[in-house]
């Protein structure tokens, strides 16, 4: 097991998890999204009825699966610890922040990993703002900043999160009428169910085992020159790469399908979202797999996740995605991008994170 700790191990870790999202994207989820942590909780809240924009709803086992395989492979490996007490309300608030900015970028940043791989250079723009985000974060880690200390809770509260999504899943399977779906859009646009949940367990085992976070990887970079954990996302994007090579999918263009041309907005959204991500220690998936794990801080930024995304399509937030003039279709040319409520929130997101960075110094401090 040693050798999965190695940059060869990692890499063969990503080789995996790649050939995954590979996987799900040849078996039906959108094109340029085969896998999409903000998108796809995105999609589930709206299948709760948590905001009603109908192209957008569908319950992703893809989000399941990763939380309850990240419990079950901590259970396994003894490494399962459930903690709480790190500062949860501004965890839940971090939470909506880094959702909402993901989704007026429209991806989260393994999306605009896989978006990367495509040949979309709006992704690459997003990357800009999504390192500069971490390297902001980086900053405030390195002189000090702190969330607080987590304790040790009772075990059964770390149980909490993945018994929910559990049985979440089942009502889903054995009572679908309970939930909203899509009958077009990117709601309507996925995997088979099996397929679906076997790759995101799949994808628990290998993020929970590999430590793999978008955010951190770049961290470790910034601050300790290790490029050990960017060996897994590198695995990623080669075997994404080549699929979309070999299925005619590769194409250096400004933006790709459920993507937008704003480049400020994608530089600024995908800034929050680094940001953010680094003063949560860790980046959307990562937490998926923390709550997994035991951390109830973890498991409320997760809420925080799926309440920003609600609130990200109930307000007007999220952008839209570009589009080219189809004058038989009747759709006008636009270039997407987020509105002017959505341009605010990051605007203002971006200043809250430099006042939660500023409180979490003096805090150290003293």
């Amino acid at each position: 097991m040693e050798f999965f700790s190695t940059k060869k191990g990692l890499f063969t870790l990503g080789i995996i998890a790649g050939l995954g999202a590979a996987l799900l994207a040849f078996l039906g989820n959108p094109k340029n999204m085969a896998f999409c942590i903000a998108c796809f909780i995105r999609d589930t809240a709206g299948a709760m009825h948590f905001h009603s924009a109908e192209v957008v709803q569908y319950v992703r086992p893809e989000v399941i699966g990763i939380i309850v395989g990240a419990f079950v492979i901590s259970l396994l490996t003894r490494e399962y610890r459930s903690t709480a007490g790190s500062s949860p309300a501004l965890r839940f608030f971090l939470g909506v922040i880094m959702m909402v900015c993901a989704l007026v970028f429209l991806g989260c940043p393994l999306r605009m990993v896989l978006r990367m791989s495509a040949g979309d250079i709006s992704s690459y723009v997003g990357l800009v703002g999504f390192v500069a985000g971490i390297a902001t974060g980086a900053f405030f880690l390195k002189k000090g900043f702190s969330l607080g200390r987590a304790y040790t809770a009772k075990k059964e509260s770390g149980y909490a999160l993945p018994i929910v999504v559990a049985v979440i899943f089942a009502l889903f399977l054995a009572v679908p009428s309970l939930f909203a779906f899509s009958e077009k859009g990117p709601g309507n646009i996925h995997a088979p169910v099996i397929a679906s949940i076997a790759v995101g367990i799949l994808i628990g085992f290998i993020a929970q085992k590999s430590r793999m976070c978008f955010a951190g990887s770049v961290r470790d970079i910034i601050l300790l020159k290790d490029f050990r954990l960017i060996s897994v996302i590198g695995g990623i994007f080669l075997v994404m790469l080549i699929y979309n090579i070999a299925t005619s999918n590769f194409a250096f263009v400004a933006y790709g399908p459920i993507a937008h041309a704003q480049t400020l907005w994608n530089i600024l959204s995908m800034y929050g979202v680094g940001f953010a991500a680094v003063l949560l220690g860790g980046c959307p998936l990562r937490q998926l797999v923390l709550a997994g794990t035991g951390s109830s801080d973890a498991a409320i930024t997760v809420l925080g996740m799926f309440v920003g995304a609600a609130l990200a399509h109930n307000f007007k937030l999220a952008a839209g995605a570009a589009a080219v003039a189809d004058a038989a279709k009747g759709i006008e040319a636009s270039a997407g991008g987020p509105g002017i409520n959505g341009q605010i929130f990051v605007v203002v997101s971006i200043i809250v994170l430099f006042v939660i960075a500023a409180v979490g110094l003096k805090k150290a401090d003293k």
